[in-house]
């Protein structure tokens, strides 16, 4: 195994010059000091522990769900795979493609990948749970996607999918953990049962603070696949991280949340996708900007516009919108309920503030009452502290970090 790792590293000095994530769009974050500060302090993620993923995986025929943050260095997991001669039979392709080229939302195609020629399988299109068929050829599935920590991103949604198919169909997942950079803290309203869809498919709060291989360990141990079956899951744990540390994204985790100040915005503002508020789809920095045509009393103006890879017919297309620029505020460890009052007190036309879908994202239909209803967000959040210390009580059963 040892002369395997060594190989990989003389490979990895001749693969990383150049990109292996496709498309236009860029996807280091623009901060890389902070990053390479970072991995200085030794940060090893489960994909960056090769002897240990390359034992369990050595004359197996494996599937890879993954998308274009799976990555060994500067090198994607795929790729890297295939220079040890890895079997690797297909890749399950998760919302945003392999390589991140398709826009939120929009379904993805199967197909092959044109750079290693694998052929790829849609998990966002047809079906989102693999099928008996395309794992029928599988020993073993790894699962390699950088998370956000919030209940919102649809990737905890393919993983229980994931877990069931292969809890159906009697294959093993492996799990590559990553960090969380939303883990230091947990807030928000637990999902009510009646509210579940792909953007919240489980009875946790907005941001969970846990890792994708606590989460997998706790939807085995709470039951929450069909028929409460139980999966056989691995989790690769990462080394040299804790829920405090302040963790700095290498790679953007979607096209939408382009760096850090977004993802942690994003459990505080992705509420306003439930109103016909723009977050900044269409622009250079989306989830850093809210706003509206009817807000013109606001202090900040954008215009949102398709984007190739990144958003097609964004909400307010083409329409100078009015609202607040966050792009060098500070923020918090706990959800800001601040920006939804304010927003909602000056929008001119009430009734048309919270769409329908809103509940989806809220996990109940509690939160719009109480926004319409004029109470503080102090008084919001005392609403949610019962069920709060009750999930916290369960989280701590399935904690692989201090």
């Amino acid at each position: 195994m040892k002369k395997l790792v060594f190989r990989y590293l003389i490979l990895l000095s001749c693969l990383q010059c150049g990109s292996n994530t496709g498309g236009k769009q860029p996807t280091t974050f623009p901060n890389e000091k902070e990053v390479d500060q970072q991995a200085e302090h030794g940060v090893v993620t489960g994909a960056d522990q090769l002897d240990i993923v390359l034992s369990r995986i050595e004359s197996k025929n494996v599937a890879l769900v993954v998308n274009y943050t799976a990555v060994v260095g500067k090198t994607h997991l795929a790729d890297t795979l295939k220079t040890y001669g890895i079997h690797i039979r297909k890749i399950l392709s998760p919302e945003h493609g392999f390589r991140g080229t398709a826009t939120a939302g929009e379904h993805v195609k199967d197909g092959f990948d044109s750079k290693t020629g694998l052929p790829v399988v849609s998990l966002y299109g047809e079906n989102r749970k693999p099928t008996p068929a395309q794992l029928k050829d599988i020993d073993v599935v790894i699962f390699d996607i950088q998370d956000v920590g919030v209940r919102f991103f649809t990737y905890i949604g393919t993983l229980h999918y994931v877990m069931e198919a292969c809890a159906e169909n009697g294959k093993k997942l492996i799990v590559l953990d990553r960090p969380n950079p939303n883990a230091g803290y947990i807030d928000g309203p637990v999902l009510l049962p009646e509210f579940k869809s792909f953007i919240g498919m489980h009875p946790v709060p907005v941001v969970h603070g846990l890792t994708i291989g606590e989460f997998a360990q706790m939807i085995n141990g709470e039951g929450w696949l069909e028929g409460k079956e139980k999966c056989e899951l691995e989790v690769i744990t990462l080394k040299n991280w804790n829920h405090n540390d302040e963790y700095i994204l290498p790679i953007k985790p979607s096209p939408n949340l382009p760096n850090q100040q977004a993802v942690k915005l994003y459990p505080s503002i992705c509420f306003f996708e439930g109103t016909p508020l723009s977050l900044g789809r269409g622009t250079l920095i989306p989830f850093q900007i809210i706003g509206h045509p009817d807000l013109k009393n606001m202090p900040f103006q954008f215009t949102p516009q398709d984007i190739e890879g990144m958003s097609i017919n964004p909400p307010q297309e083409n329409k100078v919108c009015y609202g607040l620029d966050l792009r060098t505020v500070d923020v918090p460890r706990k959800i800001a309920l601040h920006y939804l009052i304010e927003m909602y007190n000056a929008f001119p036309d009430k009734e048309k503030f919270f769409v329908p879908h809103f509940a989806r994202w809220a996990g109940n239909n509690l939160l719009a009452q109480q926004i319409k209803g004029g109470l503080s967000e102090d008084e919001i959040r005392k609403s949610w502290q019962e069920d709060l210390t009750r999930y916290k009580e369960m989280r701590k059963k399935y904690l692989l970090y201090p």
